[in-house]
């Protein structure tokens, strides 16, 4: 049973080095809102291979038949999600996170942790739905499941420590990487916010465009 977990883990390693569109996310919002903004955004997208992982895993042929069938239509709104995503961080001119003056005040302090925990819950949906906009992870998984042994249909508890496995290996992966960002943060700050937000606005809309570009 371990092996299945420990597998997960490995090919969520794997599944998570390359850096797209919710790495540019990660990075960005990492430099600009701190490591737990990082945190958030990672951990939308591992919820979304969680997602794929687990249709693959189990079987899902009603499921997977379906994102696959409209993955055309599925690909098309998350190339749009992340272009405009892209345009808007290049057109942000201050820091995303404003500290509040007069912190000594009680009710100031709890609006501004309202207003932190609804912007991280957006940056988890964000970055899960970049995640989720791509459908053909699903045979991602069953190429990496059958490279590791992994053939057929799973018992629900191999499944699950599986999908745990995965979601453990790709966290592991954006939390190394928000930490990364984290430490060399101080670098960053011989640069504008202003300019930081060209840079990442032009990659996002470069991924935005990719992705448009393949269903076209």
């Amino acid at each position: 049973m371990g092996s299945y977990f420990f597998r997960g883990i490995l090919i969520g390693l794997l599944f998570g080095l390359p850096v797209g569109a919710v790495g540019t996310l990660t990075v960005q919002r990492t430099i600009h809102n701190g490591a737990k903004a990082g945190l958030f955004t990672g951990l939308g997208s591992s919820v979304a291979d969680c997602f794929y992982a687990a249709v693959g895993v189990f079987g899902l042929t009603l499921v997977s038949d379906f994102l696959l069938k409209y993955q055309t239509v599925i690909h098309l709104f998350g190339g749009i999600l992340i272009l405009f995503m892209g345009i808007r961080i290049f057109c942000k001119e201050k820091e995303a996170v404003r500290q509040e003056k007069n912190d000594v005040y009680p009710e100031k302090d709890v609006v501004r942790q309202k207003k932190e925990a609804v912007s991280f819950v957006k940056m988890f949906l964000t970055s899960f739905a970049i995640g989720i906009t791509n459908p053909a992870a699903i045979l991602t998984f069953l190429f990496a499941f059958s490279y590791f042994g992994i053939s057929g249909q799973a018992e629900w508890l191999q499944g699950i420590l599986l999908v745990c496995g995965v979601f453990i290996g790709t966290y592991l992966w954006w939390g190394t990487l928000t930490l990364l960002v984290t430490g060399i943060k101080k670098k960053a700050a011989h640069f504008s916010f202003k300019k930081l937000n060209r840079v990442f606005g032009c990659i996002l809309c470069f991924f935005g465009i990719v992705v448009l570009a393949r269903i076209m």
